[in-house]
């Protein structure tokens, strides 16, 4: 018998031993799959500008904008804008989650109270059992045979791959994507209302124009009126200035329905009702153009926040393909419990009769359906790369938005130059031209084409300067600025 048992031992051993080869060549199958790397590479300059780390975006956007009415208006949002408030409800889900995955490689111990009532037939095995066998010397089982239990137990899975820590480290990155997600809404959120109170502010400027021109062309249409009694003009004369007239007063109706438009879309964006934007359009015109410091491009890196959040997606994502890549080694796990447990409550105190524990350690590995795995694998390995690209698409953007609204700036300077010139020059040559008029110089039509061209080039005028104010902005938040 001892021969046998030895055999048998040496046998089971051998089992053990071709299955721990198994196992291992099982596992050193698992793939492997190098990660790619982002391109962060950028020029040294913006337009071959002197390289100049001075940055408008470390401003604080309370102090980049100096309109009280506006400032305000971007506080209220910041507040009460819906599309914040729901980006900020993606954050707590965010956090939660990283709460979650840190509680998953931590033990978990619970407690457990239970009660039971049984009875089974005589003539089975546990009756006949019951039935001639004591509890104790002269006390019977009793019948039915009830069952109390009190205990505390734990299970623990033991994260030797680095999963489930991996897990929550992904998890936090992802957190502070969300955060970065929500920081580059508020710099497009800023940017937007202040384009609107800018635009709303050009369209009161442009209102202004227009009854100022109808007034100049209401004094015109008298005068031709009275050319016409004095037999020095036609009626044809005053058809046209008639028309001019209403042609004014009409683009009045147009923009008085764009400035409610425009009212509304602040109002939206500041989250209330509709009713009027308090602003001050005065001196519009006038408005200076502070100096934009652009910085060095690799600034970018550290100031705009769809860069940031691109670059924790990133970082998640490697983390996610070592997560994947656990799922392949088998899991460790623990299990343990004590308690008391006994038929009656007065016996749990008994101690040790009614003491009652257990241990229990698993491992446990794919064997058969590793396609699954590998599949999530491959998946977790193409949403790097795919993260890769959206990483270096956001820096690219980035830079392309910068320069082309410092061109932009660059280009409307010039512009509006020449269109204060222009303005300028016009607005003399009404007077010129009324005078000619009058003294039958000129024919009426240069007189209204002069009026025309006049308020054209006015109206021109408030669009350039508006949309100066407009590029500064958007220089602003291409830079990364106004998220603090």
């Amino acid at each position: 018998m001892k021969i046998i048992k030895i055999k048998t031992t040496m046998k089971h051993g051998k089992l053990f031993l071709v299955l721990l080869i198994h196992v291992g060549l099982f596992y050193s199958c698992v793939p492997t799959k190098d990660l790619q790397e982002a391109n962060k590479n950028l020029p040294s300059n913006y337009n071959q500008q002197l390289a100049d780390t001075t940055n408008s975006a470390q401003l604080k956007w309370k102090d980049f904008f100096n309109d009280e009415h506006l400032t305000m208006l971007i506080d209220t949002a910041l507040t009460n804008n819906q599309e914040l408030r729901i980006m900020m409800q993606q954050i707590n889900v965010a956090q939660n989650e990283v709460k979650t995955r840190k509680g998953e490689y931590l033990p978990f111990i619970g407690y457990g109270l239970g009660a039971e009532v049984e009875k089974v037939g005589e003539y089975t095995r546990n009756g006949a059992v019951e039935k001639n066998l004591d509890i104790k010397e002269g006390e019977e089982f009793p019948e039915p045979l009830t069952d109390f239990s009190a205990g505390l137990f734990a299970s623990w899975e033991l994260d030797v791959w680095q999963k489930l820590r991996n897990s929550k480290k992904a998890a936090a990155l992802e957190y502070l994507s969300t955060i970065e997600g929500k920081n580059f809404m508020v710099t497009r959120l800023i940017s937007e209302i202040a384009d609107s109170y800018y635009e709303l502010i050009a369209l009161d400027n442009q209102l202004a124009i227009i009854e100022q021109n109808l007034e100049l062309q209401g004094n015109a249409l008298k005068m031709v009126r009275l050319q016409k009694e004095a037999a020095r003009a036609t009626e044809l004369a005053v058809k046209r200035f008639e028309a001019e007239v209403l042609k004014n007063q009409s683009h009045k109706f147009e923009v008085q329905q764009e400035i409610v438009e425009i009212e509304n879309k602040l109002n939206f964006l500041i989250g209330r009702q509709p009713q009027h934007i308090a602003r001050n359009s005065e001196g519009f015109i006038e408005t200076q153009m502070d100096t934009i410091y652009s910085g060095i491009p690799t600034q970018l890196l550290q100031n705009r926040p769809d860069i940031r959040q691109a670059e924790y997606e990133l970082e998640a994502a490697k983390l996610n393909i070592k997560v994947a890549r656990a799922n392949f080694y088998p899991s460790i796990g623990i299990k343990a419990g004590v308690g008391l447990q006994a038929f009656n409550p007065k016996y749990l105190t008994e101690t040790p009769a009614s003491l009652i524990y257990s241990a229990v350690g698993d491992v446990v590995g794919p064997l058969i359906n590793r396609n699954a795995i590998k599949a999530n694998y491959n998946t977790a390995n193409a949403k790097q790369v795919q993260a890769v690209y959206e990483f270096e698409k956001a820096i690219l953007n980035g830079y392309i938005e910068v320069v082309n609204q410092l061109s932009k700036m660059e280009n409307l300077k010039k512009s509006y130059d020449l269109k204060e010139s222009q303005v300028k020059a016009l607005t003399e040559s009404i007077d010129l031209s009324t005078r000619l008029f009058q003294s039958a110089r000129i024919e009426y039509i240069e007189v209204l084409l002069t009026q025309r061209e006049a308020l054209e080039s006015k109206m021109e005028l408030v669009e350039t300067k508006k949309d100066q104010l407009m590029a500064r902005v958007n220089v602003y938040q291409a830079l990364g600025g106004g998220w603090n």
